[in-house]
């Protein structure tokens, strides 16, 4: 029977948690997009020097708001939303995943802190290095079944980008052609007008997916898996500085009010955000090697800027980029991921516990019918 509870009780929390997921996905996917293009914006600190801003580079150095405004004038609405359905796939995917495992390896934790204050060990309560185990098997489990989904997603929302790079290769091959063959400077002017008239070619879910398996095979659908699984932190401090501090305000209502152990939506939205701040400023840097490895490499002819691993980008940026690369859209990140992880926490636990008000009012109810 405790068992049979314990199954339910993960089900209830994997579906609630993708619920929360997908609802804080469709909020701040705008700014997700914009992020995920600020990480994998490649220019080299030479490049800066030597290669006048042109538009398209001054919206890098721009702020969130006119990348944002930048991207509607320039692809319309849809294009902050590139890549939306899988994201929402994965979303649920991967928050159904990993809180189905988390409530189960959570379970497991608390039903072993009980056994051992039975022999007089402990005192029966899960300990911090557990919950971090805990989370991080469950973010391994998740991140192994679900990576693929995030390569597709990442180059939906990085293609304009890299088409965008492919077009400025094409036109300074284009000048360098012209300066060494003498071209006219009506053909030339022909030439990168019709390069300037191109728009990106459509690219859905299927052509990303085609895409990716041409250039890597199957192996190419677990990029970046390395810096992702060990990323795996990141939910695994965030859950830790959760659970500790949702655990700490419980025992301290139940003292100033007895019985009142339960804590208000606002107050989880707040413990969302902390918990989620935290993890994401002391991760972030994979999170940028993790993007830059799953966009399309092939964006221009300079090779330092194109990546065949984990510790090949790490290099590469550091030498050409500098560190602060690693931090690129970091802003843009804490808003969206701290919003999102409070929404998330806050769909999550109302929608656990309207269900478990429905669950105990039908009880009470067959009751009444059988008496």
């Amino acid at each position: 029977m405790a068992k049979a509870e314990g199954m339910s009780n993960a089900v209830l929390n994997g579906l609630a948690g993708a619920s929360g997921g997908i609802i804080a996905q469709i909020i701040t996917y705008p700014l997700q997009t914009v992020n995920t293009r600020q990480q994998t914006e490649r220019i080299a600190k030479k490049a800066r020097v030597l290669i006048p801003p042109d538009r398209s580079r001054a919206t890098t150095a721009g702020g969130t708001i006119v990348q944002i405004l930048q991207v509607i004038r320039s692809e319309g609405l849809g294009g902050l939303y590139s890549g939306l359905r899988p994201s929402l796939f994965g979303t649920a995917a991967s928050m159904g995943i990993y809180y189905y495992f988390y409530q189960v390896f959570k379970n497991k934790a608390e039903a072993i802190a009980v056994a051992r204050r039975k022999k007089g060990r402990g005192d029966g309560t899960v300990g911090i290095f557990s919950w971090l185990l805990v989370a991080a098997i469950a973010g391994s489990v998740n991140v192994l079944l679900t990576n693929p989904i995030w390569v597709l997603v990442t180059r939906m929302q990085t293609h304009t980008q890299a088409e965008r790079k492919i077009m400025e290769a094409k036109r300074e091959a284009l000048l360098r052609e012209a300066s060494e063959n003498s071209l006219m400077e009506s053909t030339l002017q022909d030439k990168l007008d019709e390069l300037d008239s191109t728009k990106p070619h459509p690219y859905g879910t299927l052509h990303a997916a085609r895409e990716v398996y041409k250039e890597a095979g199957i192996t190419g659908f677990w990029k970046g898996i390395i810096p992702t699984l060990i990323m795996v932190c990141n939910p695994s401090i965030q859950f830790m500085i959760y659970e500790t501090s949702l655990k700490h305000l419980r025992v301290k209502r139940a003292t100033i009010k007895q019985g009142m152990k339960d804590v208000t939506a606002t107050e989880v939205f707040l413990l969302g955000a902390l918990a989620k701040l935290g993890a994401t400023v002391s991760t972030y840097p994979l999170l940028v090697v993790k993007s830059r490895l799953q966009a399309k490499q092939e964006i221009g002819g300079n090779t330092s800027l194109r990546y065949s691993g984990t510790l090949d980008a790490i290099f590469k940026m550091i030498r050409y980029e500098g560190l602060r690369s690693f931090y690129k859209g970091m802003s843009t990140k804490i808003v969206q991921s701290v919003f999102a992880a409070s929404v998330l926490f806050m769909v999550k636990e109302e929608f656990v516990k309207a269900y478990l008000v429905l669950a105990d009012k039908s009880q009470k109810f067959l009751l009444n019918v059988v008496k």
